[in-house]
């Protein structure tokens, strides 16, 4: 099992909300003995020179294999937390985005591969699951409120649109 540890600086990261039946695509995060201690929505680092948007395009691309369509305009938070003592400080551009026609339509959870070698789990979970009782945690903290929020604005579900499962 490879030891992750927040980076010494702060990332500028892009991370994208996938929605399939008002559930939400997010990986699994564990702690150092291998327990799921939260979830994370898929996306990842912002390269120098790079948009946002062509970053969350690249790590899609890169770790599922797949063209996303972006379909909102940015969440910007900022995420400052801590991971098995040690601190972490990021930026995030949080978009919605929308998979292929029939990608992943079938799978309840989608395996891959970081580029440092681990293997990642992700799966659709409803925001009422996380947060709650002995549930996983929504990470960044604080997206799940801002999730609900918005869901309220909007006087609507979460998209769950054929064109989004």
């Amino acid at each position: 099992m490879t030891t992750w540890r927040p980076h010494p600086h702060i990332r500028v990261v892009a991370i994208g909300l996938h929605w399939r039946d008002g559930r939400l695509l997010a990986a699994e995060v564990r702690d150092d003995a291998g327990r799921i201690k939260g979830v994370r929505p898929l996306g990842g680092e912002i390269e120098f020179g790079e948009s946002w948007r062509a970053a969350l395009v690249r790590e899609f691309k890169e770790e599922l294999g797949i063209e996303v369509t972006i379909t909102s305009e940015p969440l910007v938070l900022e995420n400052i937390f801590a991971h098995e003592g040690s601190t972490g400080h990021e930026v995030m551009f949080i978009a919605d985005v929308s998979f292929p026609d029939g990608a992943f339509g079938g799978e309840d959870r989608i395996d891959f591969r970081e580029d440092n070698g681990e293997q990642i789990v992700a799966r659709w979970f409803d925001l009422a699951d996380l947060e709650v009782g002995d549930g996983p945690s929504l990470y960044p903290t604080g997206l799940k409120d801002v999730l609900l929020v918005r869901r309220d604005k909007t006087k609507v579900s979460i998209p769950s649109s054929p064109r989004n499962r």
